[in-house]
């Protein structure tokens, strides 16, 4: 896992694992920031920790490079982002594709990027929510696994709302792991399957859970 701050998105994955509610092990907890939340509570996890300094590097893709060869050397098998606040060389992440997820709080390809809620504020949309996508070279621009919705209301200001989505983040990010690490989702080499069948729509996640999309009916035909 990579993270740049707090690490609230991992701490909701280590309880949802000591719930038994993931069958996963995390071999390493990287970080940009070497004073990154995310990296004490791993410690306190007993998780394997790295930091580094993209100031010690020539360039990007020079300390991306050695990201991912330190990646590859604890012998990870899947990736998680969660609040890393890197644009990744695209070369350097090749090899990782379909092994790679990021959680985004807007409702993808709605607000890629930064400021989401205050984005998606200004634009009085109705809703506002989290996606967990696979990770490409383009920017927040992976096919997109899982949402959680939430409705706008009047009173939300940045803080407010940011506040009220954290909550669904922390169900969204586990529950998508959770199908990863069971087989149920999987990456063809091109785009993501759901149960062996192609995901042509973000699982939602609801009540019970992420479950599929209700694909409308089709229109009855004419005599």
């Amino acid at each position: 896992m990579l993270a740049s701050g707090r690490g609230s998105n991992l701490a909701a994955l280590l309880e949802a694992r000591a719930r038994g509610e993931l069958p996963v092990e995390f071999v390493l907890v990287g970080s940009d920031k070497a004073s990154a939340p995310a990296l004490r509570l791993a410690e306190a996890a007993g998780i394997p920790t790295l930091a580094l300094d993209p100031r010690s590097y020539p360039d990007r893709r020079a300390f991306d490079v050695d990201l991912f060869a330190r990646l590859k050397a604890s012998g990870a098998e899947w990736l998680v982002l969660a609040g890393f606040m890197r644009v990744l060389d695209g070369e350097a992440l090749r090899p990782w594709v379909g092994r790679i997820i990021n959680i985004h709080p807007s409702l993808l390809p709605k607000y890629r990027g930064l400021h989401t809620h205050r984005r998606a504020l200004e634009a009085c949309d109705a809703e506002h929510g989290a996606s967990v996508h696979f990770v490409t070279a383009e920017l927040d621009g992976g096919p997109v696994i899982a949402q959680a919705c939430l409705p706008i209301e009047p009173g939300d200001d940045e803080e407010r709302l940011a506040q009220r989505l954290l909550p669904l983040e922390h169900r969204l990010l586990p529950a998508v792991l959770r199908l990863l690490a069971e087989g149920r989702l999987q990456w063809d080499g091109r785009a993501p399957r759901f149960d062996g069948e192609l995901l042509v729509a973000p699982l939602r996640l609801g009540d019970h859970g992420l479950q599929p999309q209700q694909r409308p009916a089709p229109a009855p035909s004419s005599p």
